[in-house]
């Protein structure tokens, strides 16, 4: 029997992945220090952001064909991310 090479996980599952560890990695935090204060609202709030961020990725990849669209877009729903999320850590909406 011919062993099949293993593939490699691809970008959009190591995303999923990664954002899973963020709302775990902050889960973690709260039990090791008191500076970490999150309730069940925040969990639900980020775990929607990282939601719309990955399916707004997905959006692009699919879409976009260009290298320089695809770089563009990414970093457009990067940018939007990071201000939704410095304005929510204040208090600003």
């Amino acid at each position: 029997m011919i062993a099949m090479p293993r593939r490699l996980p691809s970008w959009r599952s190591l995303y999923w992945l990664a954002a899973g560890a963020l709302l775990a990695g902050n889960a973690v935090a709260m039990q090791l220090t008191p500076e970490v204060n999150w309730g069940a609202e925040d969990f639900l709030l980020m775990g929607l952001l990282l939601g719309l961020v990955g399916l707004a990725g997905e959006g692009v990849l699919r879409l976009v064909r260009t290298r320089a669209g695809r770089v563009l877009g990414l970093a457009g729903v990067a940018l939007a991310f990071l201000l939704v999320w410095a304005q929510l850590a204040v208090g600003i909406v």
